[in-house]
């Protein structure tokens, strides 16, 4: 059975027998639980989604799916209603991202590792800073989305979590909370740095315009801020007018271009279809660039899987440092 492939008459199908039988029964004939996270609108009405969605494959694939067999959130069960043009409401606000635990993580180690309440201004001054980066979408934002109330409980998440606070009660942090308090406390310089390039960008409207998130793309790359500044990055090292001069600049020294690192060249391999093209990359990493002007000299053109490697896993190498571990595997393969 494909996962998704619904309409939305068969979604309006799936409705109506909810309204016939009633949801506890609706729930319990196809086995699903209440929705934790988000729901469906429709008419004046909330619908459990998760469920609705997967007794709609019920009406274009002869059988719904099962509770296990996707899932209720954005990748699945949400996005095949908004595909169908249904409006799916959070219930509860999204998880917090890695960029967001840095900064609140920063907060509470300039606070001795303590946790600091709802009415202090730094609190307050973050919880302002959260609600104007792009790490998640408005739609599902609640009108609570980072609030005071919810940023102070996200310190004590944190600061409970610190070993010299062993004993007393601890709060749910999640794993990310552990994640990066651990990296705070093995290298609290580089962290708290990686908040101050995070705060200086959102200052500078760096974040402003930028386009969505490729979640399929970005899952296969590392960066130690976060997926926020590895989007603004990204975004930069693709940007049309500096690869062009990069490439003119490039073919003013050499007759043909090709990769830095491993010295592919796509017009030699793909013909007329490959002139001209390579990618470019910021060769100062991510966690020291700054977001000021790019000098034709702070790029490298290399191809689109030395491109890959080099952001896939931080620390990132340098150009010459894949370079030079492409020839020793090289080298070994030789010999």
């Amino acid at each position: 059975m494909s996962r998704g492939s619904i309409t939305r008459d068969a979604v309006l199908k799936t409705l109506a027998e909810h309204d016939a039988i009633g949801r506890a029964a609706f729930l319990e004939k196809y086995h699903f639980k209440e929705a934790r996270d988000y729901v469906l609108l429709h008419e004046g009405r909330e619908y459990d989604s998760k469920a609705i969605a997967g007794v709609a494959h019920k009406f274009t694939q002869g059988a719904p799916l099962t509770p296990g067999d996707f899932s209720g959130g954005r990748d699945h069960a949400v996005a095949w209603l908004k595909r169908e043009g249904f409006t799916v409401r959070l219930i509860r606000n999204p998880d917090w991202v890695r960029e967001e635990v840095i900064l609140a993580c920063d907060l509470v180690m300039r606070n001795g590792w303590r946790g600091l309440d709802s009415g202090r201004q730094e609190v307050v001054d973050l919880s302002a800073l959260l609600q104007t980066l792009p790490c998640h979408d408005a739609s599902v934002r609640t009108p609570t989305f980072r609030n005071a109330n919810g940023v102070a409980r996200k310190t004590f998440d944190i600061s409970t979590q610190h070993p010299d606070n062993a004993g007393k009660k601890q709060t749910n942090g999640g794993a990310i909370d552990k994640a990066v308090l651990a990296e705070f406390r093995e290298r609290p310089e580089q962290m708290s740095a990686a908040a101050q390039r995070i705060r200086e960008a959102a200052a500078a409207g760096a974040f402003d315009g930028l386009p969505p998130a490729d979640n399929d793309e970005l899952d296969d790359y590392s960066a130690p801020e976060g997926r926020l500044l590895l989007r603004r990055h990204l975004t930069r090292e693709r940007s049309r007018a500096l690869r062009t001069k990069k490439i003119d600049s490039a073919l003013r020294k050499q007759p043909r271009i090709s990769c830095e690192v491993c010295d592919f060249d796509f017009e030699q391999v793909y013909g007329e279809r490959g002139i001209r093209y390579i990618e470019c990359h910021h060769v100062v990493p991510l966690h020291a660039a700054g977001e000021g002007l790019t000098k034709l000299s702070d790029l490298a053109l290399i191809c689109s899987n030395c491109h890959r490697m080099i952001h896939r896993t931080a620390p990132w190498p340098t150009p010459p440092e894949l370079r030079e571990l492409v020839q020793q595997r090289a080298s070994c393969a030789g010999s």
